[in-house]
């Protein structure tokens, strides 16, 4: 719904009465779904030597019924220029797409972001400020996580699902498009960001929606951008044996937690003889599941695998490969001599998928994702309130080695997969699309991202998929074009 003079003059006028007397921002009482009730503060922020201003409103509960208020909470900001008729390159309070960050990572409880600048990423402005500084309307969200007994699958999806709603609601209240919603996020933050955009509307999650009482409204978004997003979790084990199978050496990270802050570090190791029996009962399973769906590359060429996982989506995946050393070269880089890569008078002639394999190397021991003992962050996400900790694979589970292994239920897994609802019926699913994988990312194989790419492709999404070059597991390191793509699809007729 259009936003109006009158709306914002009544939000600007809230603004100075909340400067005298009212309650601090984000005090509304739960279960008080109306955006209009909300305080704010002005607040201001500098990038790139200027000064940006817009008005806070932090902590807002964006259910009626939290499970968890500490988490499930909106932070939105807006630009200041839109309490007084202004824009910024293009935008009004009225066509600003909404930007929607999440947080998450290693599906670990996660609060709402806010504006600052990235000591990760050499301090400089996050995503959230530079957004702000180009004018969108930015709305981040918090979400429960795995680690408490209500945060276990799929209540982090069901949490951003809840937040999507709130911001659909109050489209007449708040300044912004609602229509226009960009989901972002990394790893597990960008599998997060993909489900949001597979699966918008879906049924699946309307009972869990209603019993955190979500508002009434639909929770598709617009857009998704998804930076090396860890998805098809019941066929990610598969997926990265079929790619590192035969490396037997590794560097794995080992993840701790500080105040639920990730610490990640590498740990050298080799591989067991059980450990690579592991592998190679894996590695053979992938190309069946590959097949099974079907896939199409641009071009509509078929995407398969024989029996020894080689075939045309192995070459395809070669050529993104190929395809972002080239850019390098055409920028006037000088990669070096890579024994994968065969370059002829500045063009890229020919990729070695395995011999790539071998140079990135082995970050995870077989199975990479549902571990036999485990004790991965996967494991304990597929949890329930009774078990902490489950397997979520029919392999893990006949491989098990922990006592009193359980198998969490298909239809759990489903609603942490984005595959299983695109190209499903009674689901709207985003039309555009941003993935990025880096070419250094060992948390899981590159085939992940390039199904998800394929199938968004193959049912007539607009998927804008690239692997940038030598970039690991991350995300926001692009944000220029990150937001180009952004002002490309929100303007497009």
């Amino acid at each position: 719904m259009k936003k109006t003079a009158l709306a914002l003059i009544a939000a600007s006028f809230a603004f100075s009465l909340a400067a005298c007397s009212a309650p601090k921002a984000g005090t509304a009482q739960n279960g008080d779904l109306d955006f209009a009730k909300q305080t704010s503060t002005k607040q201001s922020s500098e990038i790139n030597g200027r000064t940006v201003h817009y008005r806070a409103f932090e902590g807002i509960v964006y259910v009626n019924n939290p499970a968890d208020a500490e988490y499930e909470t909106l932070n939105i900001y807006v630009p200041e220029a839109y309490y007084s008729g202004g824009s910024i390159e293009g935008y009004t309070a009225e066509n600003a797409p909404i930007f929607f960050p999440n947080p998450i990572g290693g599906y670990m409880p996660a609060k709402a972001g806010k504006p600052g600048h990235d000591p990760r990423n050499n301090n400089r402005p996050n995503a959230i400020l530079t957004a702000l500084s180009k004018g969108y309307v930015v709305a981040s969200a918090g979400a429960r996580g795995r680690t408490a007994a209500n945060g276990k699958a799929p209540a982090a999806s069901v949490d951003l699902k809840a937040a999507v709603r709130y911001l659909k609601a109050n489209d007449h209240a708040m300044p912004g498009d609602a229509a226009k919603i960009i989901a972002n996020g990394t790893s597990s933050g960008g599998a997060l960001s993909a489900l949001l955009g597979a699966a918008g509307n879906s049924k699946d999650y309307e009972g869990r929606l209603k019993d955190l009482g979500a508002a009434e409204a639909p929770d598709d978004v617009f857009a998704v951008s998804a930076y090396c997003p860890i998805t098809d979790p019941g066929h990610a084990d598969m997926a990265y044996e079929w790619q590192f199978n035969g490396i037997n050496t590794y560097k794995k990270i080992n993840i701790t937690m500080l105040d639920y802050n990730v610490k990640r570090e590498l740990v050298p190791g080799t591989l067991t003889a059980a450990e690579i029996k592991l592998s190679d009962q894996l590695k053979p399973l992938y190309p069946a599941y590959l097949n099974s769906l079907k896939l199409k590359d641009p071009q509509g060429r078929a995407l398969t695998l024989d029996k020894n996982g080689n075939g045309s989506f192995k070459n395809h995946i070669a050529g993104l490969l190929g395809a972002s050393a080239q850019q390098q070269l055409d920028a006037g880089k000088n990669l070096g001599k890579r024994n994968w890569l065969t370059v002829k008078n500045g063009k890229v002639t020919a990729v070695d998928f395995d011999q790539y394999a071998r140079a990135a190397g082995r970050q995870k021991t077989p199975p990479a994702f549902d571990v036999v003992d485990l004790s991965s962050g996967e494991n304990q996400l597929f949890g329930s309130a009774a078990a902490d900790k489950r397997h979520f694979t029919d392999f893990a589970m006949q491989h098990s080695a922990a006592e009193n292994a359980a198998l969490a239920d298909a239809q759990t897994v489903n609603m942490m997969n984005p595959l299983h609802y695109i190209g499903s019926s009674g689901v709207q699913t985003s039309r555009h699309w941003r993935i990025r994988t880096g070419t250094n990312d060992r948390d899981t194989s590159l085939a992940v991202s390039a199904v998800l790419a394929a199938k968004l492709q193959n049912h007539g999404h607009n998927v804008d998929y690239f692997l940038p070059w030598e970039v690991g597991h991350g995300g926001d390191y692009d944000l220029e074009e990150l937001f180009a793509w952004i002002k490309q699809i929100s303007t497009a007729g």
